[in-house]
């Protein structure tokens, strides 16, 4: 359920620019998404595991906290992070 090194790499290079840039606000939302994308899944197996739902709220939580704060801070690199991860606002 967890992200390889592989995949972490890959979303942190295409959001943040380095390989070193991790706490980037988009990079932050990158890998919040791709997490909730994994549990998702995993849910939809496994409907009565109440553990991993706990943590998927968990984390759809933490993503919308940092997209507000990219909303309040530039609406433009909002918009551009909301496009490219697809997500519905």
């Amino acid at each position: 359920m967890s992200l390889t090194k592989e995949h972490k790499a890959e979303v942190i290079q295409q959001f943040g620019g380095s390989d070193k840039n991790t706490g980037k606000s988009e990079v932050q939302v990158a890998l919040f998404s791709r997490r909730i994308t994994d549990l998702t899944g995993h849910l939809q197996l496994h409907p009565k595991d109440k553990h991993s739902r706990r943590g998927l709220l968990m984390l759809v939580s933490k993503r919308k906290k940092v997209l507000n704060y990219i909303k309040n801070v530039d609406i433009d690199r909002y918009r551009k992070v909301i496009a490219e991860l697809d997500l519905r606002k």
